[in-house]
C-alpha cells in the first residue's frame, strides 16, 4: 500500500528555479464503524486493522483483544472504512463512552488543568510498573529513532512512535502523518497479538501532549521519551499516573520532568 506519491515541485535558489520531484506523504481519511457509531481521523495509509485496535484502546472503547469480535475492512477495494464489532458487553458500554466523548469535546467554559484531568472519561489508574532502567540506553533509543524511520527520510513529513521492553529492545514501530496515529499503529500491533505487556519505553518524534499520555496510560507503558518537551497538562496527568516523562535536551542529555526514580545512574 502506497504511503507516499511523487509530486513534480520547483525549487528556488538565489541564481535560478529548478524543477524537480519530490516525495509527499498521503494524507487520507480512514472510517472506523462501529456497531450505529462512526469514528472519522485523517492518516497515512498501512496498518489499518492495528490503527483500529490502537485508537480503540487508548480511547477506552475496548480494554482488552479479548473485547474485539471481529475487525476487517468493509470491503476488498475500500481500504479507507474498517468495521469493528465489540462483544455484547462492551455493545452497551459504547454509548456511554459516546455521550462521555461529545461532553467532553463541547466544553466552552475555561477549565483548568487538574479539573479537565480528573474529568477524563476514561478509566486511567496509576501505573505500577516501576522499572529501572538505564539513562544512557534511554538517551540511545531517542537518539536512534531516526534509523527506524524510512518514510520520514522520503517526505520530511512523517511522526514516528515506537515501543521498546525491558532490555531496549524494538517490540513495535509506525510512522504516520498524525502522532497520535503513530501511536496507535504501534500500540495495535502489540494488542492484536497480546504482546503489549512487555512495553516499558515509548519513544516519539513529537512533543508529548496530554492525549499521548492517555494513550500510553491506556497501554500500561510506563515511560515515555519524546524528541520535544511536554506540554504542563501532559505533565500533570503523567504525574497523577505515576509516569515518567523524558525528552532531549538542547546540546545533549536528558530532560526529566517527571518520574525521575525510574532512571537509575545516582540520580539525587
Amino acid at each position: 500500500m502506497k504511503n507516499c506519491i511523487d509530486k513534480k515541485i520547483y525549487k528556488w535558489t538565489s541564481d535560478n528555479l529548478q524543477k524537480f520531484r519530490q516525495p509527499l506523504i498521503i494524507e487520507e481519511p480512514l472510517s472506523i464503524r462501529i456497531h450505529e457509531q462512526a469514528y472519522l481521523v485523517m492518516r497515512t495509509p498501512g496498518d489499518e486493522l492495528a490503527h483500529v485496535a490502537g485508537f480503540c484502546l487508548g480511547e477506552g472503547i475496548v480494554d482488552s483483544p479479548d473485547d474485539i469480535d471481529g475487525i476487517h475492512f468493509s470491503n476488498d477495494h475500500n481500504t479507507n472504512v474498517i468495521t469493528l464489532k465489540l462483544n455484547h458487553k462492551k455493545t452497551e458500554q459504547i454509548y456511554k463512552y459516546s455521550d462521555k466523548t461529545q461532553y467532553i469535546n463541547n466544553i466552552t467554559e475555561p477549565i483548568c488543568g487538574s479539573e479537565f484531568i480528573k474529568d477524563l472519561p476514561l478509566s486511567l489508574n496509576p501505573i505500577g510498573k516501576n522499572h529501572v532502567v538505564e539513562i544512557e540506553k534511554s538517551l540511545k533509543l531517542l537518539a536512534n529513532l531516526s534509523q527506524h524511520q524510512p518514510l520520514r527520510e522520503k517526505t520530511r513529513s512523517a511522526h514516528a512512535a515506537a515501543i521498546y521492553d525491558e532490555q531496549y529492545n524494538l517490540l513495535s514501530i509506525a510512522e504516520d502523518v498524525g502522532r497520535h496515529n503513530a501511536v496507535d499503529k504501534a500500540v495495535g500491533k502489540l494488542f492484536l497479538t497480546k504482546n503489549l505487556n512487555q512495553g516499558v519505553f515509548l519513544v516519539l518524534s513529537s512533543r508529548i501532549s496530554y492525549e499521548l499520555v492517555q494513550k500510553a496510560a491506556r497501554a500500561k507503558i510506563p515511560i515515555i521519551l519524546a524528541i520535544s518537551k511536554p506540554t504542563s497538562l501532559a505533565v500533570s496527568l503523567a504525574s497523577e499516573l505515576h509516569m515518567t516523562l523524558a525528552s532531549q535536551a538542547k546540546g545533549g542529555g536528558l530532560l526529566i520532568f517527571c518520574g525521575k526514580h525510574r532512571f537509575c545512574n545516582n540520580l539525587q
